[in-house]
């Protein structure tokens, strides 16, 4: 006797919700990618079929966890990014931050310029503030910007910064200005 395992199953009308917005998220992951549905049953060499995707993310069919995560891969995004978040207050610890970093989302520009005062670096400790001091070395290299003293932030370096001081893209500006990093002519 034989047992035959469906790795995915049409949606029960409870889970149809969530099933829709799994969808979304795996649409919103694959058009960033630039892929068509047909593109990506090419790209991975017809391991997931344009009308299977295409019912992933219609909704209309569950994908199970070990193909989510064979999904992630082909995408090469964290499986968690495929993922819609969880929006009950009961979710989250309250003041938690948000965990997920929303790739389809565009960054918001920071409401005020942000240029950070280097010579206060050595005041920061612990790993975010190593971390932090390691991130805006690279940004200097890579931008040959070695005057030592003043950085402006770009608008996708403040999203690695929230990252780093585990904070929202919204909160890094006012976090770095309560770390005493922001420059201000005095």
């Amino acid at each position: 006797m034989s047992v035959e395992v469906r790795e995915d199953t049409d949606l029960e009308s409870g889970d149809s919700t969530y099933g829709r917005k799994v969808g979304e998220r795996l649409r919103a992951i694959r058009r960033q990618k630039g892929l068509s549905l047909q593109e990506a049953e090419e790209a991975s060499d017809q391991e997931f079929k344009a009308s299977v995707l295409g019912a992933y993310e219609r909704g209309e069919r569950a994908i199970s966890v070990p193909r989510l995560q064979r999904l992630a891969r082909f995408y090469n995004v964290p499986v968690d990014q495929l993922l819609p978040r969880d929006e009950s207050p009961n979710f989250r610890s309250p003041g938690e931050p948000d965990a997920l970093v929303d790739l389809t989302r565009p960054i918001p520009a920071p409401p005020r310029k942000v240029v950070l005062d280097l010579t206060r670096l050595d005041e920061l400790a612990g790993p975010s503030g190593e971390m932090l001091t390691r991130y805006l070395a690279m940004i200097q290299v890579q931008r040959q910007d070695f005057n030592g003293r003043v950085l402006t932030i770009r608008r996708d370096d403040l999203r690695a910064i929230a990252c780093i001081l585990d904070t929202s893209v919204d909160g890094a500006s006012q976090r770095l200005d309560e770390l005493g990093l922001c420059f201000s002519r005095t």
